[in-house]
């Protein structure tokens, strides 16, 4: 039988940059069309006419042109393969298509997602005779040597299992049969913009590691959490990112290069497959997805990146998995909103950006969380989004939009960055609004008195700003010798603690026991210098005692332990005698 084309194709009318207007199709919006071949996305409907975004580079297009409505949305391919992969914004392999047109991409290209001819090793774990529903976990592949990919039923079907087979197969195989006619497949496609389903949303209760000493200990981020970086240039907002994404305790990393520069973007793809995961001992890209979207690929991509990587995040996340995804950074996605309002001719709202700018950052940080998924695991996304205020400035939409969202903020300084510490957080301006409620895990897990170090220490940095402003009038010999303790304990915690060096081979990542003795021993010194201060120690002696260097260099050894310890005593002698 013949299908009826009526509708489906179309002219183009009118091309403004990555806008094309088409007449004589019919489409709905986010319907993805074909516009002289290349791909783009149905974002107005004008009367007769299609307002389509197209996601490559249309120079050369012209009125006239065939537009081809596939009747589909965007969609991602989700299946064995995933993992280890380098996307384009619309998750296109970036490989492959260096394959097919060399180092610079052509246009038109188009190419699966997961290679369709690669075959995996399926492993059923359900039998024939048995309900499943949506999300549930029909068998397993193992993917990679950390994860093992865990073949779901897509969210919409349900139904008996008639057949079901074990074996290799490649993704388009058919492994089972339900009852009603449906046939299961190692992949299913999903459409970016709809959020995978779940049963139930969970408290965040468990905290995401990063072996970062100020997020773990004073801005905490939970599992399932949302976190936003904001900082102006040079303040160390990728280098974040990438530790971040290197260090944390997530199961899958997901990392969304958003509009960044392509030497930036490089680092991370050569980086990632020579770094060593901390926890299996196997290199990174073992459970790391890239999405690369740089700078100079089409600006209407950067919009559909954002929604690729939280899918394929969601996706594992239905699996029972913890998936860290980093966005870098939502402000070049929000710029790239700008770019096509204004092509589309929207009423701007503030600084140029389109009215619903504040809905979209919501709708794409509303999708991390902690959840019970349909088959009954607990798996988590978090999102961690890198913004970049033009100048620094923290009142500009995007940040302060994306600060109505998130949990937690992390403020980068450029003062901060220009006096060489990093991370350049701003411990005075950032924040975090799970603290409290991950209070009982690390009582429970690292030390009873974690929550009251953190309290100390956040209020020795506070009375520390504090004085600094007397200082800067009168100087410091002004102040009393408590208080100048005070400072010196404090500027401990800055250089000792909070400084951390990302390139350093120990120090790059610090586990949570290391944090809590590195604290411990801080306390203990104040102790200590208040002790000799009354026991008519000068503040000169206690500001230079001997041990000081070796105190800040235990955090660079293996045996960190020993040579604070070492340390320690060595202060404690020369203030008190005798180690009192």
């Amino acid at each position: 039988m013949e299908v009826s084309t009526v509708g489906k194709v179309g002219e183009i009318y009118r091309v403004s940059g990555p806008l094309v207007v088409a007449e004589g199709l019919k489409a709905r919006m986010y319907d993805v069309c074909l516009v002289e071949g290349l791909m783009g996305e149905v974002v107005g409907l004008a009367g007769d006419k299609v307002l389509i975004q197209v996601y490559e580079d249309t120079s050369g297009i012209r009125p006239g042109g065939k537009v081809e409505n596939t009747g589909r949305p965007l969609s991602v391919q989700l299946g064995p393969g995933l993992i280890r992969s380098i996307y384009d914004g619309v998750q296109r392999p970036l490989p492959v298509m260096k394959e097919i047109s060399g180092d610079f991409i052509g246009r038109g290209i188009e190419a699966d997602g997961i290679d369709m001819k690669k075959k995996w090793e399926f492993k059923p774990t359900v039998k024939k005779g048995d309900k499943v529903n949506g999300g549930d976990i029909i068998g397993t592949v193992q993917e990679t040597e950390v994860v093992e990919h865990k073949i779901l039923v897509p969210p919409n079907v349900s139904g008996v299992i008639t057949e079901i087979y074990e074996g290799s197969y490649t993704p388009q195989d058919t492994i089972a049969v339900l009852d009603n006619g449906t046939e299961l497949k190692l992949y299913h496609e999903w459409p970016v913009r709809i959020p995978r389903p779940y049963k139930e949303k969970l408290p965040p209760e468990v905290p995401l590691l990063t072996g970062q000493r100020i997020f773990d200990t004073l801005f905490p981020i939970a599992k399932g959490g949302t976190a936003a970086i904001p900082g102006g240039f040079g303040t160390g907002k990728t280098v974040m990112q990438h530790q971040l994404a290197k260090w944390s305790d997530s199961n899958v990393i997901v990392y969304v290069g958003c509009g960044e520069r392509g030497n930036e973007m490089t680092e991370v793809l050569e980086e990632f497959p020579e770094l060593i995961d901390p926890r299996t001992g196997k290199p990174l890209m073992e459970r790391a997805i890239l999405v690369a979207n740089t700078s100079n690929m089409p600006v209407a991509a950067r919009e559909a990146s954002v929604y690729t990587g939280i899918t394929i995040a969601e996706y594992f996340r239905d699996m029972g998995y913890d998936v860290a995804v980093q966005a870098d950074s939502t402000s070049r996605w929000a710029e790239a909103m700008r770019e096509m309002s204004g092509r589309l001719e929207e009423m701007p709202g503030e600084e140029g950006y389109p009215a619903y700018l504040a809905s979209r950052l919501a709708e794409f940080y509303e999708r991390a969380g902690r959840v019970k998924t349909l088959a009954g695991d607990i798996g988590s996304v978090s999102v961690v989004g890198a913004v970049s205020p033009p100048g620094g400035d923290f009142s500009e939409p995007v940040t302060v939009n994306t600060l109505r969202i998130v949990k937690v903020f992390w403020a980068l300084d450029s003062k901060l960055a220009a006096r060489r510490h990093f991370p350049a957080i701003n411990w005075l301006q950032s924040y975090s609004l799970y603290a409290e409620t991950l209070a009982d895990w690390f009582k429970d897990n690292v030390a009873p008195d974690w929550s009251e170090l953190r309290t100390w220490m956040m209020t020795v940095l506070q009375e520390e700003a504090n004085l600094m402003e007397i200082v800067m009038l009168v100087g410091k010999d002004a102040l009393p010798d408590q208080q100048r303790v005070l400072l010196e304990v404090a500027r401990y915690i800055r250089e000792v603690y909070l400084s951390q060096y990302a390139y350093h081979p120990v120090d790059t990542y610090c586990s949570v026991q290391k944090m809590y003795d590195l604290m411990k021993a801080i306390k203990e010194l104040e102790e200590t210098f208040y002790k000799a201060l009354e026991a008519g120690k000068t503040i000169d002696e206690i500001e230079n005692v001997p041990g000081r260097e070796d105190f800040a260099r235990a955090k660079f050894e293996e045996d960190y332990k020993k040579y604070l310890d070492d340390a320690v005593q060595k202060i404690k002698a020369n203030l008190l005698g005798g180690g009192e």
